[in-house]
């Protein structure tokens, strides 16, 4: 077994597939296409800005000679799909923004890494962009050249037997490292074998440990918040509960699964 940072944290994420030929490999694993790169960039921002609310990509690459840019994002539990929806329309916004018409000068397709959260699908969800016949539902090609996606990633669920197997592996691996430990004998993808050299343990820099730990404090003080607000939630119910005087203070305390005593002092 191998000891590994976590890639539930954007500092290892990004130092993971900031290197080109990681980023290549999981790009091509998804999408079937052999990007032409020689640099990923990180926390890339467009400037002047797009709208009026910032947006952040984690890791952006654009290959110039296939016309396509490809951005890998990695979400957290608070994270809705709707973050990632507008982060795609504002890549394929500025794409046109200096051009003579409105057609789009080259491809945007943005993969998301959900980690821990469950899927809604079988693992993977993907937004396409491309226009279809309505009763036919034939795509036309010919009308809309650019295959612009937003694909969504649940890493944690990777069992479903249609997923592809390259992608399951590079599902499995990233859910694999959130215990801080790798078998890498599971794994036949030696980009992965290199994925888990990048993120081991001993290679981690101190000043990547102090970001990991800031992260660790920001996620925790956002789930403390959040469970605070529904234990509010669930004694301002009981409380509504005990006003109507149609239940016992028993039976509120089975239906909202607060303590017989915590009912008895609100």
């Amino acid at each position: 077994m191998k000891q590994v940072a976590p890639l539930r944290y954007d500092v290892i994420f990004k130092k993971a597939f900031s290197y080109p030929n990681l980023f290549t490999a999981l790009v091509k694993d998804f999408l079937g296409i052999q990007l032409k790169i020689n640099k990923v960039e990180h926390d890339k921002v467009f400037v002047p800005s797009v709208g009026n609310v910032a947006t952040k990509f984690d890791l952006f690459a654009e290959d110039k000679k296939n016309r396509v840019i490809v951005e890998i994002q990695h979400a957290h539990y608070s994270d809705g799909y709707e973050r990632f929806i507008y982060s795609q329309c504002r890549a394929m916004v500025k794409t046109i923004i200096s051009s003579n018409d409105y057609s789009f000068p080259v491809t945007v397709i943005t993969i998301v890494f959900f980690t821990g959260t469950p899927s809604p699908g079988n693992g993977i969800i993907v937004h396409d962009f491309e226009p279809r016949d309505f009763v036919t539902g034939k795509l036309l090609d010919e009308v809309y050249q650019c295959k612009h996606q937003l694909i969504f990633v649940f890493t944690n669920d990777s069992t479903h037997a249609n997923i592809p197997k390259p992608c399951r592996e590079w599902m499995l691996a990233i859910d694999d490292s959130l215990d801080e430990k790798v078998d890498e004998a599971k794994y036949t993808n030696p980009s992965i074998q290199t994925l888990f050299s990048v993120i081991e343990k001993d290679k981690i820099t101190p000043e990547e440990r102090a970001r990991m730990k800031d992260e660790y404090n920001r996620e925790e003080a956002k789930t403390q918040a959040f469970k605070k607000g529904e234990q509010k939630g669930i004694k301002e119910t009981a409380r509504n509960l005990k006003a109507l005087g149609t239940l016992t203070e028993e039976q509120i305390a089975n239906v909202t699964g607060l303590t017989l005593e915590m009912v008895k002092k609100l």
